[in-house]
């Protein structure tokens, strides 16, 4: 079948269903119970009523209309995933919730929401992911979540959230991350959280938490990263924890003692883990009763476990305290003393630190959660340092060097540096706020944002209906990406897929003089950025990189196939500090559906970028995308975006370079390399394109080397 009649396809099969009655939908098969369920949850996360305007009753959640933002759908027209981040919600979760039992993802986190956590979210047996952190959520984790067994990941970190940590989430066996850090949790850690066999991120940090480590912890398989900082943990360090190296975080416990970690004292009494087993193997004690009293006491009176929520520390026992020597009770009296000024202090130390940025140098109050934006700030802060930040969060399949289920193998030089998760893209872009947008396609956004490491790049988000919905092509196409290396490319730094929201983004160097087309069709009054005319330098430095950039993409290399780019324009030329010429969006066709492909033409078509045998083959060739090429020469011979075919033929008419070339330079060109530019770019728009030249001969006329 031709490609036209391939990519016409899925435009008919949408004006097809476009007849298909309102009544026979999936959605409307089911009823209005869902849409029932989205407008009470709608009216308890936002009170006001104001910014959740999209989500009115009459609205088709699973429609193609501008209703019910965030919410997306399964095949089956039932709600899929919610994802309101960073709205600023300031209501509560509504039980309501459990009226949507094909939600498989609920994103929730960077808001004002207040409230108990319904215990009703035990009751949706397809949730893979819950992000509810970064709220002012209260009360104690309901022991229902222990019943979602699909679940993968549980971000309830940097709310107020109390009680102990329920016993039952050891009962979630495909979770890979469960992140509490910065609440208000009391007791030990559940030792059936060692039962997580897909544990890959715990972090428990910045709690009330006592107790030992469970030694269970050491035994997850896949745990690569634990952070129980800023607890009041006590006993031995479990050995094996030892194999998370720079993964393991423990810092402010003070009770806690384990031989084979540097910064941690000895244990008492001997106490080590140094048989690797997980156990504790404490010394033979000495059958002394004079020696075993005194030091059996203290032990008893820990200055972290004896101490209420309130800061309050127990007496010690009166009938052991009569066994002692008068020296002994003197001891023990100082001890006392020290342990009730540790125990305030230890209070004190927490409520302070429930004031500062953990690990930021400066102090800003969060008393009350009153800012959301301080919320905001402190978790990005949080994060910065955190060996957490490479952990994958994409639930349902998986983007590590080994490739996913099918079979789909990445290359062997992908790293975790080349995988982010979505809250370090969301963090980056300021939760794709409307300030960072630097433009928008037919299928995808782009947003500058700023990495933990303070790079600047530019995220690609490409909207849930346009990745390829198979998770094998979508990896192909992926890998066909980050094959791509040179001078004259935009470099991929990485990717981030969740499948539950059904969202893929791309994470791209960025350039900071923006596209080709800014400086085109510039206006002498236009001030500011657009003013810049580009001197003759720079316009053959911008046509030499890019016709090595677009070489490149047609050779064959080393682990890297030819590669045809289909959409060569202005827009996808962008230049860095220096106006170096990079390509952009080479392979990006390979990670979306055809039809959307076929959309995003039109405007390249309209150009004038589009290879005329297009319009009857319906494929693209190396000599398509240099025809692109030499329309994107004569736009920057000429300063113009649209190029007529009479000013294209001054190209070639001799003694006519002055009317061809932008007259914004005052004639400062050199007119024999501009007779050869436009000389190329003419060859390279011939009608046919057997009368074109490959790329190779073009940068050999250029005198461009690679």
């Amino acid at each position: 079948m031709a490609m036209a009649s391939i990519l016409l396809f899925p435009l008919l099969l949408h004006s097809t269903l476009a007849t298909i009655s309102p009544s026979s939908s999936p959605t409307a098969a089911a009823g209005n119970a869902e849409v029932d369920a989205l407008m009470e949850l709608a009216a308890a996360l936002d009170p006001s009523g104001k910014l959740l305007p999209s989500w009115i009753r009459g609205g088709d959640p699973c429609g193609r209309g501008d209703y019910f933002e965030g919410v997306t759908c399964d095949a089956r027209g039932r709600v899929a995933t919610i994802s309101l981040q960073g709205k600023g919600l300031a209501g509560a979760i509504s039980p309501a919730v459990a009226m949507l039992p094909g939600i498989t993802g609920l994103y929730l986190h960077y808001n004002e929401l207040r409230g108990v956590l319904p215990r009703q979210l035990g009751d949706l047996p397809l949730l893979a992911e819950l992000y509810l952190g970064v709220n002012n959520l209260s009360g104690g984790i309901p022991v229902e979540l222990g019943r979602l067994g699909g679940l993968q990941v549980l971000q309830l970190g940097y709310n107020q959230l109390s009680g102990s940590i329920p016993t039952q989430l050891g009962q979630l066996k495909k979770l890979t991350v469960l992140a509490l850090q910065s609440n208000q949790l009391t007791g030990a850690i559940p030792a059936s959280l060692g039962d997580l066999p897909e544990l890959a991120r715990l972090d428990l940090s910045s709690n009330r938490l006592f107790g030992s480590i469970p030694s269970k912890l050491a035994a997850i398989p896949k745990l690569a990263a634990l952070d129980l900082r800023n607890n009041t943990l006590s006993g031995s360090v479990p050995s094996g924890l030892k194999k998370l190296k720079e993964g393991f975080h423990y810092e402010n416990n003070s009770e806690l003692c384990g031989a084979l970690f540097d910064s941690l004292k000895p244990c008492a009494n001997g106490e080590g883990d140094e048989d690797g087993s997980g156990k504790t193997t404490p010394k033979p004690e000495s059958t002394s009763v004079s020696n075993v009293k005194p030091l059996q006491t203290p032990r008893t009176m820990n200055l972290n476990t004896a101490c209420n929520n309130n800061g309050d520390c127990s007496k010690p026992s009166s009938s052991s305290s009569t066994t002692l020597s008068k020296g002994a009770i003197l001891a023990g009296t100082i001890i006392i003393i020290a342990g009730a000024a540790a125990c305030g202090l230890s209070v004190f130390s927490w409520r302070r630190r429930q004031k500062q940025k953990i690990g930021g140098s400066t102090v800003e109050s969060l008393e009350g959660r009153s800012s959301i934006d301080q919320q905001k700030e402190n978790y990005q802060r949080s994060n910065a340092s955190s060996s957490l930040i490479n952990v994958e969060y994409s639930s349902g399949w998986d983007t590590s060097s080994e490739g996913s289920q099918q079979g789909v193998r990445l290359s062997p030089e992908w790293s975790p540096s080349v995988r982010y998760n979505l809250e370090e893209v969301e963090c980056a872009t300021q939760y794709f706020a409307d300030g960072s947008l630097l433009g928008r396609s037919a299928f995808a956004a782009t947003y500058r944002g700023t990495m933990r490491d303070g790079t600047a790049v530019a995220v690609k988000s490409i909207s849930k209906s346009s990745c390829k919905a198979e998770e094998a092509d979508f990896l192909r196409g992926l890998r066909v990406i980050t094959s791509l290396r040179h001078d004259n490319l935009v470099g991929l730094r990485g990717f981030c897929r969740s499948r539950a929201r059904g969202e893929c983004s791309l994470v791209y160097e960025f350039m900071a003089n923006g596209s080709l087309s800014k400086y085109l069709d510039v206006k002498d009054n236009a001030g500011g950025d657009a003013a810049v005319v580009l001197d003759w330098p720079t316009r053959v430095s911008i046509i030499n990189g890019i016709a090595k950039g677009i070489e490149y993409l047609h050779s064959s290399k080393p682990n890297k196939s030819p590669l045809v780019h289909q959409n060569i324009c202005a827009d996808k030329i962008l230049m860095d500090n220096h106006f170096t010429p990079h390509l952009s969006g080479a392979g990006e066709h390979k990670l979306v559906a055809d039809d959307v492909v076929f959309s995003a033409l039109k405007d390249s078509a309209a150009m004038g970028y589009l290879a005329p045998e297009y319009t009857t083959t319906g494929r693209f060739t190396d000599r398509s995308d240099v025809y692109s090429f030499g329309v994107v020469v004569f736009q920057v011979l000429t300063g113009r975006k649209a190029v007529s075919s009479e000013l294209r033929l001054l190209g070639g008419a001799g003694g006519k370079l002055d009317d061809l070339i932008d007259p914004r330079l005052g004639g400062r060109f050199s007119r024999p390399e501009a007779a050869k530019l436009a000389g190329i770019a003419l060859l390279c728009t011939s009608e046919s394109p057997a009368q074109r030249p490959a790329m190779a001969a073009v940068l050999q006329q250029l005198g461009a080397t690679q």
